[in-house]
């Protein structure tokens, strides 16, 4: 999820672009202990990301010599219990890519065309403020290039939960697609949909609704039923409102926004409705690697949807281009992955793959402050920053 902004004086969680990827240059040589399927500078990073502050750290990856999983840091500040290596957390915006795949399949069925209006399905539900469903289309909900405004940023929202006195007021508060569709539709929209690009939630919070329309079932059953049982993905599931996280997992902290002492809260329990279908997800590294390699080898797809997925548009606030739900960046050696991030309260997670999908790489850190996705994912795939 996109949550914060200096409004609130701290800097923004961004579900698209946690951790950000250095920009590409033209190197091209892969470092000798990829070749030799070793991690020792990925290792390396994981340890320099938790002595610069980082919590805790939990990695996967998934490449032709097998999977190799590491931790760093603790999972629980009070008892200095450290993360498990199938520790269970909220994935936040990654959660778009399975949205994104569930709207495919349904449009591979013939449910559905891309090039739908919002109003064919949702019939008024955008309308305001010079928002007109009747001239944004699915893809541009999937794309992020609708213009419509992101819930997540109006200032009333934000200070209702990013604030220590007001996220312990409505951690357990659930918040209606309606009561969200309205915060968004008293804003202007960002741009005339279709001509720039521009992160928004509100457009995934929108395909959750078209989804329902179209299957009766909430978006949250069919990814189980579409995703998650197809794959095995056992640590994997849709919470709702329901604000446990469940074992294994780690403790989840924040410092929250409007917190001069620096004070860090636990933030585990969160009613995550807020978030919907843009990013309410519970998952695991292993299960996020298993997903994304699995969709990029053409085994979630059918390879006309896994082609339009991998349409994209430039994207400077995730340094790369953003597909349908997914997006993709080149590293420093010249290495493309493809995947996506994910922040939110207490939890910042990044899952890549190659092209191929055969080189997989999942992480979260359980909370919202440090960063180094960028250094961790540099050093697997390039042997370094």
């Amino acid at each position: 999820m996109s949550t914060r902004k200096e409004l609130v004086g701290i800097a923004v969680a961004v579900a698209v672009a946690a951790g950000v990827l250095t920009a590409p240059t033209t190197a091209v040589a892969a470092p000798t202990e990829r070749q030799a399927g070793t991690h020792d500078a990925t290792r390396k990073a994981i340890d320099e990301v938790v002595k610069s502050g980082v919590t805790g750290v939990v990695v996967e990856v998934a490449d032709e010599w097998g999977v190799w999983k590491a931790t760093a840091g603790v999972g629980n500040l009070k008892t200095k219990q450290p993360r498990n290596a199938d520790d269970r957390y909220r994935a936040g915006s990654i959660t778009k890519t399975f949205i994104a795949t569930v709207l495919l399949q349904l449009a591979a069925e013939g449910r559905l065309s891309l090039d739908d209006t919002v109003d064919k399905w949702l019939p008024g539900a955008v309308r305001g403020n010079g928002h007109d469903g009747r001239k944004i289309t699915v893809r541009q909900l999937l794309n992020q290039t609708s213009g419509i405004y992101d819930y997540t940023e109006d200032d009333a929202f934000q200070l209702a939960i990013f604030l220590p006195e007001t996220f312990a007021r409505n951690r357990y508060r659930t918040w209606t697609p309606a009561e969200l569709m309205t915060i968004a539709m008293s804003h202007k929209p960002y741009f005339t949909p279709g001509t720039s690009w521009a992160y928004s939630n509100t457009n995934y919070l929108l395909i959750g609704l078209i989804i329902k329309r179209l299957t009766g079932n909430s978006y949250g059953e069919e990814v189980r039923r579409r995703v998650i049982e197809p794959l095995g993905l056992h640590g994997t599931y849709m919470p709702g409102t329901d604000p446990t996280l469940p074992q294994p997992s780690s403790r989840a902290y924040s410092k929250l926004a409007g917190n001069p002492s620096g004070t860090i809260y636990d933030v585990t329990e969160m009613n995550p409705s807020w978030a919907n279908a843009a990013g309410d997800i519970i998952s695991t590294t292993g299960d996020l690697n298993r997903f994304y390699s699995a969709l990029l080898r053409g085994q979630v797809l059918p390879a006309a949807q896994l082609a339009e997925m991998k349409v994209t548009f430039p994207a400077p606030r995730v340094e790369g281009d953003y597909g349908l739900g997914i997006y993709v960046r080149e590293l420093t050696c010249g290495i493309k992955v493809w995947g996506h991030s994910g922040g939110l309260h207490g939890s910042n997670s990044e899952a890549v793959t190659t092209a191929d999908g055969k080189h997989s790489l999942a992480l979260n850190f359980n909370d919202d402050w440090g960063v180094g996705s960028t250094k961790i994912i540099e050093a697997e795939f390039c042997g370094g920053p």
